[in-house]
């Protein structure tokens, strides 16, 4: 029998010994930074787009990865702090929805490589320094909003023949004037007055289609907007309440009930976010990975909640669908 001594010596010694974690385990253990102004019930098919894709690479979450998503719930003004945390838990890479989500992370770190989600000119909102080479640590996908929104007010006169004017909701997020611009280029060319409403936050929304309804807007016009996308299901209900025509950027509209919605595909974006985070952890830098643009978009009608409103798409419009929900 040992000594008592020693024995209270070993098992002081046992008590001591640490057994790493499996992330501690394993050298090549990544984390990932996962950044959004929504909530993982209006965007975790988003995220989940991304899984999946990194799955298709080879990469298996708990084993070589881990994913770190920080949701600011529809409260913009939460993302910086969750962009710091990100920053304090030292992930490898941080990817982010939308304008406010990429600045948030810009300023929380100029090291760490920021893959952007859907962004709308990123020049010009100073996130890269030009699409072929972004430089610094920021590179991703651009979203082509110049283009889609002016697609967006083509549609709006398309489907809403008699009226007068349209609203064009926005956040007044870092993207909202270069959309209001955008807007106003195609409003011009149609000879369609448009009316600029802001709706910051959620309480604003309701506040926002007083207004709109104050001004006799016949149509509503939803451009991409990060925040708004989270507030989707409360804009469609509203704008069926108050029988508006609307059209908007985001696929997830129409399939929560609005009306037509035309523009990339949210989901596949954030699967080539995927692609870029696959070629980052293995070596390449965010500045030398050029900033894609999307080649495809949907066009999709909810011919459902045109029965509901008693409004008739144009059949020029419905031949062109992508999709048309029935």
């Amino acid at each position: 029998m040992a000594p008592v001594g020693r024995r209270q010596f070993l098992i002081a010694a046992c008590a001591i010994i640490v057994v790493p974690s499996a992330e501690a385990q394993q050298p090549g253990f990544r984390r990932i930074g996962f950044l959004v102004a929504g909530s993982s019930a209006s965007l975790g098919h988003l995220l989940e787009a991304m899984r999946q894709r990194l799955r298709e690479l080879g990469w298996v979450e708990g084993q070589n990865f881990v994913i770190e998503a920080r949701w600011a719930e529809g409260e913009v003004a939460r993302l910086p702090q969750l962009a710091a945390e990100l920053v304090r838990l030292r992930v490898d890479v941080v990817v982010a929805g939308g304008a406010p989500a990429v600045q948030a992370a810009q300023r929380a770190s100029t090291v760490i490589p920021i893959i952007m989600g859907a962004v709308n000119d990123p020049v010009r909102l100073g996130f890269v320094a030009s699409l072929g080479r972004p430089g610094g640590n920021i590179t991703g996908l651009g979203n082509m909003g110049d283009e889609t929104t002016g697609k967006l007010v083509e549609l709006a006169r398309e489907i809403a023949p008699d009226a007068l004017r349209a609203a064009v909701l926005m956040s007044g997020d870092a993207a909202s004037q270069t959309k209001w611009d955008d807007a106003q280029k195609a409003g011009n060319a149609l000879r369609f007055p448009l009316i600029p409403v802001k709706a910051t936050n959620p309480s604003e929304i309701e506040s926002a289609f007083a207004k709109i309804l104050k001004e006799q807007a016949g149509a509503l016009i939803v451009p991409a907007d990060t925040f708004l996308n989270t507030q989707r299901k409360k804009i469609v209900e509203l704008a069926s309440r108050n029988n508006l025509p609307s059209v908007y950027a985001r696929r997830e509209f129409a399939e929560d009930g609005g009306l037509v919605s035309y523009g990339l595909s949210l989901t596949d974006v954030f699967r080539r976010c995927g692609d870029y985070i696959d070629r980052i952890l293995k070596g390449m830098k965010p500045g030398d990975l050029p900033v894609e643009l999307p080649t495809k978009f949907e066009l999709v009608v909810n011919l459902k909640t045109a029965k509901l409103l008693g409004i008739t798409i144009p059949m020029l419009v419905l031949l062109r669908a992508d999709h048309v929900i029935e």
